[in-house]
């Protein structure tokens, strides 16, 4: 069931500072989950009175699926399918096509991966908002007056968080990592205090005291799933961010720190309600001694934060992604650091995200109450991954088919209970991130589809490349020095600026780079495959260059590289000429009125290419033309 593809991978090797790094960036917001997940998950059973019982089972259920979802399926399982080093949603939704031949096939493959991360971006909002709020709730256990301070100071450190993220993460990063192996072991070390004096909750380790719970309650051992899955939130983030780090530290971060820590906490927090009912309140920081229970609520804070600015960081790369791969427009990506590629920083996504944030903090008031809108956004990030999963197991990696459907349709179940019990909750909350969704699905579909006519039609109005050229010397066209560098979405066609310069100033530069940029579904492009250069005519050149998914294009920057394939650019004698369309509702549209409505917004507000391509302003002409759609 092995393959080459599977075996490659270009993370490095196992090293400390990998491993650290990874507990700071991947581990954030899996490591908060013990400040709400048992606790929510035991109060479903309050009012009938938790025993040992109901304990026990809610302990074995948040196990087994930290050992089925996230060690199973994410660590040991989808972690091996990466794309070139790469991994998330995206990367998974290429390679699970690459393995489908029908273009229908393709275009469902898409629509799910497209789903999975509207669904992403759902949790990236609901994750800071949950985490700080759980967080400062500890205040409520040092003293019940500094419950009125809870609200204020989580917008406080939410509005905070937001406005750094102008000024990169570089240096706060490196304290990342130390903070969380601090907060890993101060949890650890919490539940084996607990632990030691009541050890016979390890009898919760073997799964019959789960499935006792799920025979003897049933339906509420149903709705239960919909709070035990809060413990695995945050593992979609061991995939999403292999590329940084690689699969080896990822892995060793969690099976030697992260999983303990987080079952003996859980253990320990179990083990006390055991000993004292009452502490089902909050049972998390009732662990602490009260003497450690301010620097516990200053150490989760610090922690919440970390999950919070991982969670945004992730938004920032999605976002930059689907640019890439034509399901959003171009928005403004600015480049926080010098060296890393990946330090990024989207100001639309900060203010958007900024927004919903607090108006789920405000809205909502608890971490009780964002708990339903959290799962349904993690559940269904869940089954999209799985089924993609699923496809590059089978078509990519040519598993049996017995073999795929015994691992991942097991697994799949499991998300979809998971999902399902969930679903019971959208009239408490549940319906945020399904909104979200379903917006940012709209948005992302027609937004595509809006591009693929205005591609259609550009076509079907253009003059081809080869008839042009074969004309032009018959022309008596006029050449003037310089450089002219005209952009053009598709090589075998002429681009509009060139035919409206020649119509308007009756004139052609003796220097002509007709330059197109693809991007490519992998995640970044080696510098040596960047730019191809073909002469089509004296003075003429056709150059494609080529971006990954995982990268921000710098146009300039890559033709000044043109050298050694017979182009020498000037930076100051070239001028970029680009078509800048004024888009309009045809006739008779060719999409449903709400939806071209929705995708002239988008482009209205869409990045200018000169800012997009980092082309400088005072070199660039640009041309208008009226397009109808």
């Amino acid at each position: 069931m092995n393959s080459p593809a599977m075996v490659a991978n270009r993370a490095p090797g196992l090293r400390a500072s990998a491993v650290l790094g990874a507990l700071g960036v991947v581990y954030g917001d899996i490591g908060t989950s013990p400040l709400y997940a048992f606790k929510t998950s035991l109060e479903h059973f309050k009012k009938t009175g938790v025993t040992s019982a109901e304990v026990l089972g809610v302990l074995s259920l948040i196990f087994w699926s930290l050992i089925l979802v996230v060690t199973v399926k994410y660590v040991l399982l989808i972690m091996r399918a990466d794309n070139r080093g790469e991994g998330g949603i995206l990367s998974l939704m290429v390679l699970a096509q690459r393995g489908v031949s029908h273009e229908r096939g393709r275009k469902i493959l898409a629509l799910i991966g497209i789903a999975g991360a509207c669904l992403f971006f759902g949790d990236g909002i609901i994750t800071p908002a949950i985490s700080v709020l759980s967080a400062l709730e500890g205040m409520e256990v040092i003293s019940p007056r500094l419950s009125e301070y809870v609200l204020p100071l989580a917008g406080v450190i939410i509005v905070l968080l937001f406005a750094v993220q102008s000024r990169g993460t570089a240096n706060i990063g490196l304290f990342f990592g130390p903070i969380m192996a601090l907060w890993f072991i101060s949890i650890a070390v919490l539940g084996v205090v607990e632990i030691v004096q009541r050890p016979y909750v390890l009898l919760a380790l073997s799964p019959t005291y789960g499935i006792s719970l799920i025979m003897h309650y049933k339906w509420m051992a149903f709705v239960t799933m919909g709070s035990v899955v809060l413990a695995v939130t945050g593992a979609e983030a061991l995939y999403a961010d292999m590329g940084h780090f690689g699969r080896r530290p990822i892995r060793a971060a969690w099976m030697w720190l992260v999983l303990p820590s987080l079952v003996l906490n859980y253990f320990g927090q179990g083990a006390l309600v055991l000993s004292d009912p009452a502490a089902i309140e909050s049972p998390f920081f009732l662990l602490c001694p009260p003497m450690l229970r301010v620097p516990m609520v200053l150490l989760a804070t610090a922690a919440t934060v970390i999950a919070s600015q991982a969670v945004i960081s992730g938004a920032y790369s999605m976002t930059r992604q689907c640019m890439q791969l034509g399901f959003l427009p171009r928005m403004t990506v600015k480049h926080t650091s010098a060296t890393e590629e990946g330090q990024i920083y989207v100001p639309q996504v900060t203010t958007a995200m900024l927004i919903g944030v607090l108006l789920l903090v405000f809205s909502f008031r608890t971490s009780d109450s964002l708990a339903a809108a959290y799962g349904i956004a993690v559940t269904g990030t869940f089954i999209c991954t799985g089924i993609l999963a699923l496809v590059v197991f089978r078509r990519q990696y040519h598993w049996s088919r017995l073999a795929t459907f015994s691992v991942f349709g097991v697994l799949l179940i499991l998300d979809l209970v998971f999902f399902a019990s969930n679903a019971l909750k959208i009239p408490d909350g549940g319906y945020v991130p399904l909104v979200l969704g379903i917006a940012l699905m709209a948005m992302m579909t027609s937004w595509h589809r809006g591009r693929d006519l205005l591609l259609a039609r550009w076509r079907a109005d253009s003059l081809r490349l080869d008839s042009f050229l074969a004309r032009l010397p018959q022309s008596r066209t006029v050449r003037v020095p310089g450089m002219g560098i005209f952009m053009t979405g598709n090589p075998d066609f002429v681009p509009a600026a060139l035919l409206h310069n020649l119509k308007h100033n009756k004139v052609l530069h003796e220097r002509v780079l007709f330059v197109t940029v693809q991007n490519e579904d992998v995640p970044d492009v080696p510098q040596a495959e960047r730019s191809a250069v073909t002469e089509l005519a004296p003075g003429i050149h056709r150059v494609v260059v080529r971006y990954g998914f995982m990268e921000s294009p710098n146009l300039p920057r890559d033709l000044a590289e043109l050298r050694p394939l017979g182009v020498d650019l000037d930076p100051m004698q070239a001028s970029y000429f680009l078509g800048r369309e004024t888009l309009v509702p045809d006739t008779v549209p060719q999409m449903p009125l709400w939806r071209l409505w929705l995708f002239l917004v988008l482009a209205r507000n869409s990045v200018s290419a000169t800012e997009f391509f980092r082309i400088p302003s005072d070199r660039v002409v640009e041309l208008g033309v009226r397009v109808a759609i």
